[in-house]
Formats: structure tokens, C-alpha cells, sequence
């Protein structure tokens, strides 16, 4: 607590030096830096249906502070005389001046601004309002983002956005990222992953806070990427962090504390019933390995020493562990100055086991600190200046030995082999290939990492309103800087042999192993770094004539250089444009492109022009629309067809130039040939036409509004990826080549539906309900491989399939006594040859080639991909009165896993060697038991490597459904807060991942794992407090 208390009081008494007062008699409005003295007025503002419009701004001209109407649209504020004019403002209504006058009491009503009402979407290099997108365009509440108890902002955008398909691999602190694409994967070479601005610079999306975000847009089809051009391929995700606006000093804090664990465990047999069962697989009874006393000693624990019963999950792993997030904004600002200012912490703490009684800390652990500051300053009332700086400090510290490793170690050891540590102290092990996994978790050193970056921009805007009106011109500077260094500190303990017996004395009959180190070594330490360097200039117009055309119109040029640290940075750089065309509120037309180079490519070929078209129709607007406006309040209907590009297309940098290998074969040389020198071979072939990834993105997408409550969005899409970077496999060797060259040959189609729908209602004065869901399908298909003709066509084929496919033998089901005579395969059924001599109830493949035999040729494609192609989510909210409640499920669907291939997984699946067995092994085949319909082949003993092959009877279906949020709110009375002079204070207590439901039971199906063995997905329940001043 002391580490929270030292940062969090320093910001607690920060913020306490803003101004915020409140009037006893009337305490509900807010008075902001109000330092004019006279006049003592007040009144209430509305709406045209004499509804209370909270949050209003009203100013005095000329003058410093102001005041903000409260939730029922009430205000006071003093003027210096009655030739004082107020300024009332408000989001979404024209603005309204008022001379004070002989009144002290106003009642003002305000009316809507049709433009304004229009809402603001992010797009590509700039905003545009609503009513004109005709591009693909998914946004979303960033309060929406602001759920759970995960740092990464990723693990939050699965099922909320229409298009996005995220997959949350790992749970581990640090480590928990998810993999999110847009509309899929359309390469199986490249990077597949959209690109991220943030704030129009290229950034990471799990560097930011979710508090730091003002908005949030995803471009999805080529008409809302095009402009991006070699890096717009895979979609982008635009991020715009919070800025100041004309208003008092606001002050918002927020302090979250979760309690961690488990979505699911491994569950593994305890030592007597795993004892009993492989006694009960040994029909000889001259050969079972334990007799029926050291069962009953090890079932009820008579000597854990000598007879153990560990449950190595639980011996790795805490119950539970715990993380705390706190986040203070600031944000405020005049006509000539707007600020905003977003801080936070997180930290976190991991499950692994520890031990406290060593002199280092072996715990993980996470601690991040995040900090964002943008500043507007209107130079003069045409020129803007925008500064912004951000960034983070990062300290991970975790045991040297991976999770992976621990978590492995701890299916590699039975529970009856040896104790996690002796009564006396001393650390067992059974044989150096059998670790022992309590002591490699917290014995072996510790590892520690810290990551900071720094990130600034610096942006004029100059309105040329002089030249014409609606033109503007930009400059974009921005240099980001990222630093990373981490050390391991190794160790070994003293491992002493497996206690078989007690001497006289009581005392432990073994003997030590293997020596251990006694102090810390240095095992390795590094620093790395890099920096970038973003360019932009533009010229933009939106401008409207006779209330009818609309014309909107961007130019820019922009440049990046990245610098890694090689000899010679990363360059990019190129113009793009975009020009916007709408009639009449109804017809919109857009124009986009991009001419994008990378210096990936040779000289000459570094270049592209990637254009795109679309066409929309606001239906709605329509004179026939005007009887049935009031039921269909909105429809739009739009179409898109574009280009767009990958320069990251994987593979080694300048691929286009031919490596030559110094050290290859050489000669020797001299009279007696005893001289030897280093020759020189031609290593990978350079690709003199290397070139882009190229999509050609076609959408089609429609928008309904129902009642001014519904809103309804679907699109189709389809996408052909070419040019894709891959290894000739079809290059005859006669050419002559070492290595078989590589191209941009492979091609894949990607296509789909995604939809999402928002409902929203006010039930009464006291209670509001809002819907939400989404739903997105993509399924993607290889068309080009370069296949050998001898493989295109077979079930060995790539070619259509979809990336990612499952690999392995097709099961029939299992072997019956109907496939044997006298213990052996009936002539006709096929042999395995896998290892091991096939029984009735072992797995049974389909000969693919008919050739009489079940051999690793028999392997092919079967189907499905380890990549969801349905992702899904729904939710909603309610608020009554003072009371509000939010939740959220997820879903993923048509995603499929091969279990198993461990040698540990079933027990004698290979050499003899047993692992842990998973609690379900009950659901297996036997003689008692003949079933097809079980989990588990036959068991046994002796070497059968013929049931642990991958194929279809180890395909299991990884779909589930999780309820990811669900949140209970409170916020005070009124009467309460004001007394603080607080705007609002509300506490809440919330669940992340609290349960899912799969038709897998074994382990969380959402993990990137075929064993289990991994760092669970967590669970959290939160307690939280955010109060606005």
C-alpha cells in the first residue's frame, strides 16, 4: 500500500490546487474560475420540448469563467453589469447570446443544430460527418474499452466491434495480448495484423490506456483504407486520445482493486487413484508397479515424503492474485487555450508460486505507469497549435523459467514420484529429464525487464478562410522514442535423489544429484531501442453551397523513418487524397487514393497507386420517405471497390537483393593441397520485381434507423489477396539453384458479413435501456501455393483450404473385434506403422493413398483452422434512477484445435512415459466399455504412439461463450455530492471473464495451447470508485 499511497497523494492534493466552488443554497451549479464581481444571476436552459439540457457552457463575453448547468439545466453565475452578454453554448445546439438587462433569472431554450446533430466520425486523415461515410466504418464508445481488470487494451475489442476478430492467447501479466485482426486473415506470409494510428502517427494499441482515449474508428473496406496504401491491407484502427475543451477545470478520478484467478485449471487425478489405474492397465498382476499398502499409504498420507501425493497445478500456482488501476484526467481550457492531462498506474500481480524464504523475489509481478498531455492553443483566431506528449513506464519482474516450461514440467511429473520439497528441506528430483516443477517455478532466478517510450507530436492548423472559405492547411511533426532492457539472473539448487526410506534415526535415505550454483550469476542482460520520426503535410476544403453540395477534399504528402538500430533506418513515404461529393443531403460520391513507396523494394519498383471508389444513397432523406419518416428514421444504402497494399510481406529485408554466403565450401590450395581457403556461394536469390501484397476490396453495406431508437448496419465483403511473398516450391533443380527462390506469387480470397446493432430507450424520467450486439463472419480460402502437380488436387493440398488448416490422419473412429482374428488386423485393413501393435479400442485411420499402410504419408489437410471465423458479442445497459448495470458476452465460433502430441498427454503414448492424467480419463474405451462415443482411446501402459498422432479424433471444437463483463453501478445523491463540491460520485463492482460455456471441458478454449499447458485466462471481480470534480 505504501507504493499507492506515495503516488496517489501527490495527485490528490494536485488536483485539490483547481478552483471548484459551490453555492450552499444553490448547490447545483458549478462555477468555473469565476472571478468577475457584480451582478448575481441564474438560470435554467432546455430544449425545445422543455427538457433540462445538463452540461451547457455559459460564459460572459469578454470575461474570465463561466459556469456549467447541472443535470436538471440549472446555473448561476456573476456578471460585471447589466451590458454583460452571455454565451451559452452546447454540443449539437446553436449557439445563443443574451444581454443581461434588468433580468436575474433566465429561462433559455435552445434549438438543435441540424448540421452539428450530424455525428463526427474518425476517419481516414480526418473526420467527416456521418450522414456522408459511405466507407466501411465500425466506432465505439471508449467507455465500452474501459471494462475488465486487463492492462492491454486489446483483450477488449473481441465481439465489440463489427469486423474485429480478436483471440486472447494468455493470461500471464505482460504477456496477455490478443491477436486481433480485421475482417480476418487474408496472407499466409505477410503480417496480417491492421495498421494502428494513434493520433495519426503509427503506434501500438496495448501502449495506451483506456482512459486516455476520446475516440475510436476502425476502417474496414479499401474506400475508408485506401489513402493508407502499403500499410492499409489488413484495415486500420484510428485512435484519437482525449483534448481540452472551452469549459471549467474537470477533474475526473477513478481507483479500481481486482481479486484474480483461473478461468480453469488442468484438473489432474491425485496419486492413489492414478496408482490404482495403472495397476488396473497391467493385466499381469506379477507386473503392476505398486502394491495395495503403498495405495492405502499414499491415499491417506501416512508418510508425504516417501509416499506424496502432489497436485503439481496446485503446487506452481496461488489461489488467487490481485491488481489495482487508478486513472486521473484533467481537462478544461478558454477560447485561446484547451487542455486535457491523463494519468494512470496498473499494477499486477501473477499466480505463479514463489518462494518467500529465498533472499530474491521470484514473483510476477507488473507495474505501469502512463502518462498523456495535449494541449490546443489558438495563436490567433486562424492558426492552431497542437502539442502533444505521451507515453509509459513498464517494470515486469517473473521467474527465469517461462510459464510454459513450469506449466509443462508439471504434466511431465506424476503426483506419486517425489514431494515439491522434503520435510528436511532438501529438493528432490527423479532423473534429469523429469524436472521438478515447483523447484525450476522458484529456484532457477528471476528475470526483470523495463520498457519506457516516449511519444510527442507537434501539429499547426492554419484556416485560409482568406483565400476561401473551408480551406485549410496542416503541419504534422512527430518523434517517438522507445527504449527496452531486461536481465536474468540464474540459479540451481542443490537436487538431491528420490527418498525410498527412513534410516533408524528417521531421517530421509537419499543422496544428492547434482549440485547447484550457491549465488546469482549473470546469466544475460541487454538494451535495446528505437526511435521514429513522422512528417505530414495537407491541404484540406469542406465547404457547402446553396445548402445542396456538399465538397470535401484532402491532400497530403507524409514520410516516417524508423530506426531500429541497423546501419540504415525504415522508410516510407508518399501522397495521398480524398474528394467528397454529396447532393442534397442524399447522393454522396468519394473519391480515395494513396501513391505509397517503401524502401523494401528495389529502386524503381518502390512505388504504388492505390485507388478506391464508393457511391452512397441516403434513402432516408428522400421526399417519398417523409410519410414513414418516424418509423424508418434513417437508410442509407452504399457500395465500395478499391486497392490497397501489404509492404509487409515477411521474409528478410531488401529481398531483392542476392545474398552471398563467405563461409561456404571452400578449397585447398598449394603443392600438397594442405592449404585451406574459405570460398564463396550464392546464398537466397534476390527478387529483382519484388512488390506489395495487393488486395482488391469490394463492399457492399446498408443502414437502417428505426424509430430514432434503432440503428442497424450490415456489410458484405470480398477480398482478393495476391502478389503474396512465398518460397517457390515448383523450380526444377536442373536451374540450378541452392535454394529455391522466392516470388510474390500466392493468392488468397477472403470473404464475409459483419453486422452490429444498437437499441436504445427511455422507458420514463427514471429508468434508460440501450442493446447492443455484433457479429462477424470471414472465412478465407488459398487459391495459389505453388503446389507441385503431384500434390495439387490430393488431400496433401493447401489449395483450397483456408489458412492455418488442421494437419493430420483422418480417424475412422476405433478399432473393434471385428478388425482382429487371433489378435491380429484382418487381411484387407489396413497396417499402422506408428509404433507400437494396435488393440481393440485404439484409433483407426482411413489409408489415404491405398497402399495398405497407415504411415505418416497418409497425413493431409482435415479441415478447419485453429483462427475463429465467427466472432460475436452482445450486451446492454440499464440505469434506474441512481442505480445502472452493464454486461457483455462474447462469442467465438467455427475455431477447432488438434488436442494432444505431447508424449506425456495419454498415458504410455510414448516409451513408456507417464504423465498426469486429466480427470475425465473415466471417458475412455475398455473391454467393459466397447464405446466410439468416448474422449479417451484405449489406455495403457506399453508403448503406443499409434493413439497420440495428430488427426480428426483429436479435433475438438474450441467455440464458446463467455460472459466477459458485468458491472453494477451506484452513484450518490445529489444532496450528498454536492456537499464535496463534487459533480458525481458513483462506486461499482464488476466481473471480467466470470463464466463460459464450450462444449470442451479440459482447459479455457480461448487458449493458444494443445495440452493446457499455458498460463490460464483469468477471472476478476473489481471494487471501484470514480468521482467527478
Amino acid at each position: 500500500m505504501k507504493v499507492k499511497t506515495t503516488i496517489l497523494a501527490p495527485l490528490f492534493l494536485w488536483i485539490g490546487f483547481f478552483p471548484v466552488y459551490a453555492d450552499e443554497s444553490m448547490a447545483e451549479s458549478i462555477i468555473v474560475q469565476q472571478q468577475v464581481k457584480g451582478i448575481r444571476i441564474s438560470g435554467t436552459v432546455l430544449d425545445k420540448e422543455k427538457s433540462p439540457l445538463p452540461g451547457v457552457n455559459v460564459t460572459v463575453k469578454n470575461e474570465p469563467g463561466g459556469a456549467i448547468t447541472d443535470v436538471d439545466g440549472h446555473f448561476y453565475i456573476e456578471v460585471p453589469n447589466k451590458q454583460s452578454v452571455l454565451n451559452i453554448t452546447y454540443i449539437g445546439f446553436k449557439s445563443k447570446e443574451i444581454v443581461v438587462g434588468n433580468e436575474i433569472n433566465f429561462n433559455i431554450i435552445l434549438e438543435e443544430d441540424v448540421e452539428a446533430l450530424d455525428e463526427v466520425v474518425v476517419v481516414g486523415y480526418g473526420n467527416q460527418k456521418k450522414l456522408s461515410v459511405i466507407g466501411s466504418v465500425q466506432t465505439i464508445e471508449p467507455t465500452k474499452l474501459q471494462v475488465g481488470s486487463s492492462r492491454s487494451l486489446s483483450n477488449n475489442l473481441a465481439g465489440q466491434l463489427a469486423g474485429v476478430i480478436a483471440v486472447q492467447p494468455s493470461g500471464e501479466p505482460g504477456y496477455d495480448n490478443s491477436n486481433f485482426w480485421i475482417r480476418g486473415i487474408a496472407s499466409f506470409s505477410g503480417n496480417t495484423s491492421p495498421l494502428v494510428l494513434v493520433d495519426g502517427v503509427e503506434r501500438s494499441l496495448n501502449d495506451l490506456d483506456p482512459a486516455e482515449i476520446e475516440s475510436f474508428s476502425v476502417l474496414k473496406d479499401a474506400s475508408a483504407s485506401a489513402m493508407y496504401g502499403v500499410r492499409g491491407a489488413n484495415g486500420v484502427i484510428i485512435i484519437n486520445t482525449k483534448r481540452g475543451t472551452i469549459a471549467a477545470p474537470s477533474v475526473n478520478v477513478r481507483v479500481e482493486q481486482s481479486i484474480q484467478a483461473p478461468t480453469k485449471l488442468p484438473e489432474f487425478i491425485g496419486a492413489a487413484e492414478y496408482m490404482s489405474l495403472l495397476n488396473s492397465l497391467e493385466s499381469d498382476p506379477n507386473k503392476r508397479m505398486f502394491t495395495k499398502e503403498q495405495i492405502l499409504k499414499t491415499y491417506y498420507g501416512y508418510d508425504k515424503d516417501l509416499y506424496p501425493n502432489v497436485d503439481w497445478i496446485d503446487a506452481i500456482t496461488k489461489d488467487y492474485a490481485t491488481s489495482t488501476r487508478a486513472n486521473l484526467t484533467v481537462s478544461g481550457g478558454t477560447e485561446i487555450l484547451r487542455y486535457s492531462l491523463t494519468a494512470s498506474l496498473y499494477h499486477e500481480n501473477g499466480i505463479m508460486a514463489s518462494d518467500k524464504s529465498l533472499p530474491y523475489d521470484t514473483q510476477s509481478k507488473l507495474n505501469r505507469y502512463n502518462i498523456r498531455a495535449n494541449v490546443d492553443l489558438d495563436l490567433t483566431k486562424t492558426t492552431l497549435v497542437r502539442f502533444n506528449v505521451g507515453g509509459y513506464l513498464q517494470n515486469l519482474h517473473k521467474s527465469r523459467s517461462g510459464t510454459d516450461e513450469v506449466f509443462s514440467a508439471a504434466f511431465e511429473t506424476p503426483p506419486f514420484v517425489h514431494p515439491a520439497v522434503y520435510s528436511d528441506g532438501t529438493i528432490p528430483i527423479a532423473s534429469s529429464n523429469r524436472p521438478n516443477p515447483w523447484a525450476i517455478s522458484t529456484q532457477n532466478g528471476y528475470y526483470r525487464s523495463g520498457r519506457s517510450k516516449l511519444e510527442s507530436l507537434f501539429a499547426v492548423e492554419q484556416n485560409l478562410k482568406m483565400i476561401t472559405p473551408g480551406l485549410k492547411a496542416k503541419l504534422t511533426f512527430a518523434f517517438d522514442t522507445y527504449n527496452e532492457n531486461f536481465v536474468t539472473r540464474g540459479k540451481e539448487p542443490d537436487y538431491y535423489s528420490v527418498a525410498k526410506s527412513r534410516n533408524d534415526e528417521g531421517e530421509l535415505v537419499h543422496s544428492i544429484l547434482k549440485y547447484g550454483s550457491e549465488f546469482l550469476d549473470h546469466s544475460s542482460n541487454a538494451n535495446y531501442g528505437n526511435q521514429s520520426v513522422y512528417l505530414e503535410a495537407a491541404l484540406s476544403y469542406n465547404q457547402t453551397f446553396n445548402n445542396r453540395h456538399m465538397v470535401d477534399a484532402l491532400l497530403l504528402y507524409n514520410q516516417r523513418s524508423y530506426d531500429w538500430g541497423d546501419i540504415q533506418p525504415n522508410r516510407t513515404q508518399g501522397i495521398a487524397g480524398r474528394f467528397s461529393y454529396t447532393f442534397d443531403r442524399r447522393y454522396i460520391s468519394e473519391f480515395n487514393f494513396g501513391y505509397n513507396g517503401s524502401e523494401n523494394f528495389a529502386k524503381g519498383k518502390r512505388f504504388g497507386f492505390f485507388p478506391s471508389i464508393a457511391l452512397g444513397w441516403l434513402v432516408s432523406e428522400e421526399q417519398f420517405m417523409e410519410p414513414i419518416r418516424n418509423v424508418i428514421s434513417k437508410l442509407k444504402l452504399r457500395a465500395s471497390v478499391g486497392t490497397v497494399g501489404n509492404d509487409n510481406i515477411g521474409g528478410r529485408r531488401f529481398a531483392y537483393i542476392t545474398t552471398i554466403n563467405s563461409k561456404a565450401n571452400g578449397y585447398n590450395w598449394g603443392y600438397t593441397g594442405d592449404t585451406y581457403r574459405d570460398g564463396v556461394q550464392e546464398g537466397e536469390v534476390g527478387v529483382g520485381n519484388l512488390t506489395w501484397e495487393k488486395a482488391l476490396k469490394t463492399n457492399i453495406g446498408i443502414e437502417i434507423g428505426l424509430w430514432n431508437e434503432l440503428d442497424f448496419q450490415l456489410d458484405l465483403f470480398k477480398e482478393r489477396r495476391t502478389s503474396i511473398f512465398m518460397q517457390r516450391a515448383t523450380i526444377p533443380t536442373q536451374t540450378g539453384f541452392i535454394n529455391n527462390p522466392y516470388a510474390n506469387y500466392g493468392k488468397v480470397d477472403n470473404k464475409g458479413i459483419d453486422l452490429s446493432l444498437n437499441y436504445n430507450k427511455r422507458i420514463n424520467k427514471d429508468c434508460n435501456i440501450s442493446v447492443r450486439g455484433t457479429f462477424t463472419y470471414a472465412k478465407n480460402t488459398i487459391i495459389e501455393r505453388d503446389e507441385p502437380e503431384s500434390v495439387k488436387g490430393t488431400y496433401r493440398s493447401i489449395t483450397g483450404h483456408s489458412i492455418n488448416t488442421l494437419w493430420g490422419l483422418q480417424a475412422l473412429g476405433l478399432y473393434t473385434d471385428d478388425d482382429f482374428v487371433d489378435g491380429k488386423l484382418k487381411e484387407g485393413i489396413p497396417v499402422p506403422q506408428l509404433g507400437g501393435e494396435v488393440r481393440p479400442g485404439d484409433i483407426k485411420y482411413r489409408d489415404m493413398n491405398n497402399d495398405g499402410y497407415i504411415t505418416s504419408a497418409d497425413e493431409g489437410y482435415i479441415g478447419s483452422t485453429t483462427d475463429p471465423r465467427i466472432v460475436y458479442g452482445f450486451g446492454g445497459n440499464i440505469n434506474f434512477r441512481n442505480w445502472d448495470m452493464s454486461f457483455f458476452f462474447q462469442g467465438s465460433g467455427d475455431t477447432y484445435r488438434i488436442i494432444g502430441g505431447s508424449d506425456y498427454f495419454i498415458p504410455g503414448s510414448g516409451a513408456g512415459v507417464l504423465g498426469n492424467v486429466y480427470t475425465n480419463y473415466t471417458d475412455c474405451w475398455t473391454e467393459e466399455n466397447p464405446s466410439q462415443d468416448v474422449f479417451w482411446p484405449r489406455l495403457s501402459q506399453s508403448t503406443n504412439t499409434n493413439n497420440n498422432r495428430a488427426s480428426t479424433f483429436w479435433k475438438k471444437n474450441m467455440s464458446f461463450l463467455r460472459l466477459k463483463t458485468l458491472e453494477i453501478g451506484y452513484s450518490l445523491p445529489k444532496n450528498v455530492v454536492n456537499k464535496i463540491s463534487a459533480k458525481s460520485i458513483r462506486f461499482f463492482a464488476s466481473g471480467n471473464n466470470l463464466f463460459y460455456i464450450s462444449k470442451f471441458k479440459l482447459w479455457d478454449p480461448e487458449l493458444a495451447t494443445s495440452d493446457g499447458l499455458k498460463y490460464p485466462s483469468m477471472r476478476s471481480l473489481m471494487l471501484g470508485v470514480e468521482v467527478n470534480f
